[in-house]
């Protein structure tokens, strides 16, 4: 049964550091691009980061450039966010999701070519 589980999500003050895991069951990882997506309350889901099954290339959102770093471990079937100086404005919910498969497709953020999602992880940035 295919799957997708986030955790590592928390309470953090501002400049912490969280490092969220997404552990995939069912299919495997490394043939598939990754991402990983947010949403915050009254707010729409959008993308964070994402990491390509070819040649691991990754994106990130402006946002977030220079402070989280997506990394693929595809002996254990996971996806890791290492999310550091994190600000209030990250707070939010945090989704990882298998990107449909296309071949030599690299990863984006376009939410419909999405297939699966895992539950999502809390991540609360506060003082």
């Amino acid at each position: 049964q295919l799957q997708l589980v986030e955790s590592g999500g928390d309470l953090v003050q501002p400049g912490g550091s969280l490092r969220l895991s997404c552990a995939a069951s069912g299919f495997a990882l490394a043939y598939y691009n990754i991402g990983w997506f947010r949403q915050a309350p009254g707010k729409e889901r959008e993308g964070v980061s994402c990491i390509s099954s070819i040649g691991s290339s990754t994106n990130y959102a402006a946002a977030v450039k220079g402070r989280f770093t997506i990394s693929r471990d595809n002996a254990n079937n996971t996806v890791y966010l290492q999310m550091n100086n994190l600000k209030p404005e990250d707070t939010a919910i945090y989704y990882c999701a298998r990107q449909t498969r296309v071949l030599g497709r690299r990863c984006d953020f376009s939410l419909a070519a999405y297939d699966s999602w895992g539950q999502g992880t809390q991540v609360t940035v506060s003082s």
